[in-house]
């Protein structure tokens, strides 16, 4: 994909902080067991209600840029409804040469190319479908953004786009010279952005601002660096930095992915950080698990597995449950990736394509996609998912 080159967009409602600026002290921890996102109640809509599909998808113009979510009913796969936030034209979408590079899920859902890969070690669908999520408050309201600073490209700050919200609608939430903020995703109810960020003396740490009010920055704990993601999750909200984050339904326990960190399973915690093995709790190995596609239950995992098959693993053991589903042969000369289990836990979404071919803009065919909604046993019909809307840049994030 081209780099373009978008006009520069007026910024509503936000002065320079000071260049010194001092975080504040992080929020207490909960006291109660850590139980997810279930305590928030959202908002009621097509994004909200059981049994739907969300999807992103980044479109680009000329001069201008934005992300498409969708509402789809998992049936009919036709669209419920559908939201779109504009991206401005100092973010992070992509990174290039003479710009700052950053690290930012947004990336992965519009920037990647052969030429400007993803800003992460890993780019399979099941490591970017959580990542690019996170983007997103639970209902789909708004869309955290690191902006580049126009007058000094060393600098980044974070932002949010509000859904529907006008070019000149971003709301910056830093401004103070020096600041170098990345990695930004929305706490689960949209009140406040989280980030990783340089602080004095040049070490990383996360940080939050308020979506409204001062933004001013509190500090929530280590980071480690800015080459690892952050997903938010609790209430109170908690960061954890990892990969491939998926919580368990009953919240007690989550997927995640970091180097040099033994497991795939791990109990929730209720301070912010990165998964270390000090921060990683009852650790559970996934024998052969490359990449995790969700939970099919408080116990089970489906995974993506060494052989290129999937499989339900038991998240208590590590062995696995079930015989192996295969969605494509060994001589088809195309890979599954798996994006999403749906609630109840017996299907799952797969997109099948020609090795590393799903971002290449040399052949217009591959904007095609094969999109297939498959048993999480094996047994039983896999059906495909049509519409025109969806192409091979679509990323499939939720399904409730």
């Amino acid at each position: 994909m081209t780099s373009l080159a978008l006009a520069a967009l007026c910024v509503q409602g936000c002065s320079a902080q000071p260049a010194k600026e001092k975080p504040a002290s992080t929020s207490s921890a909960s006291a109660a067991p850590f139980l997810g996102n279930r305590d928030y109640v959202l908002p009621d809509s097509p994004f909200t209600r059981d049994d739907t599909v969300v999807t992103a998808t980044c479109g680009m113009g000329a001069r201008y840029a934005a992300v498409t979510v969708r509402a789809w009913d998992p049936e009919t796969w036709q669209p419920r409804a559908e939201r779109t936030f504009p991206i401005p034209g100092d973010a992070a979408f992509t990174n290039y040469a003479g710009a700052k590079t950053v690290n930012s899920p947004l990336v992965d859902l519009c920037g990647m190319n052969p030429d400007n890969p993803s800003p992460y070690e890993v780019a399979t669908l099941d490591y970017m479908a959580p990542r690019v999520r996170a983007l997103f408050d639970l209902a789909f309201t708004r869309m955290a953004v690191v902006l580049r600073d126009p007058d000094n490209k060393a600098d980044s700050h974070v932002g949010y786009v509000v859904s529907g919200a006008g070019l000149d609608d971003v709301v910056r939430l830093g401004g103070a010279a020096g600041a170098d903020e990345q990695n930004a995703v929305m706490s689960p109810d949209g009140s406040s952005v989280w980030f990783t960020y340089t602080a004095e003396g040049g070490g990383k740490r996360i940080g939050s601002r308020p979506a409204e009010g001062s933004h001013h920055l509190s500090d929530e704990g280590p980071a480690a660096g800015h080459g690892l993601p952050l997903t938010v999750l609790g209430k109170p909200p908690r960061a954890v930095q990892a990969d491939t984050v998926h919580l368990a339904p009953g919240g007690r326990r989550l997927t995640a992915k970091a180097p040099k960190v033994f497991g795939n399973v791990f109990d929730t915690w209720t301070s912010s950080g990165p998964l270390t093995s000090r921060s990683a709790h009852r650790a559970t190995l996934l024998s052969g698990c490359v990449g995790v596609v969700g939970w099919t239950g408080d116990d089970r995992v489906l995974c993506r597995t060494s052989t290129g098959t999937f499989r339900i693993m038991d998240a208590r053991t590590g062995r696995a449950s079930g015989a192996p589903v295969s969605v494509v042969g060994p001589q088809d000369g195309t890979v599954a990736e798996g994006m999403l289990v749906s609630p109840d836990g017996e299907r799952f979404l797969v997109a099948v394509h020609e090795p590393n071919a799903r971002r290449s803009d040399d052949d217009y065919s591959y904007r095609r996609p094969d999109f297939r909604v498959v048993p999480t046993t094996g047994s039983g019909a896999t059906t495909s998912v049509v519409n025109d809307l969806l192409d091979t840049y679509t990323m499939f994030l939720s399904w409730s």
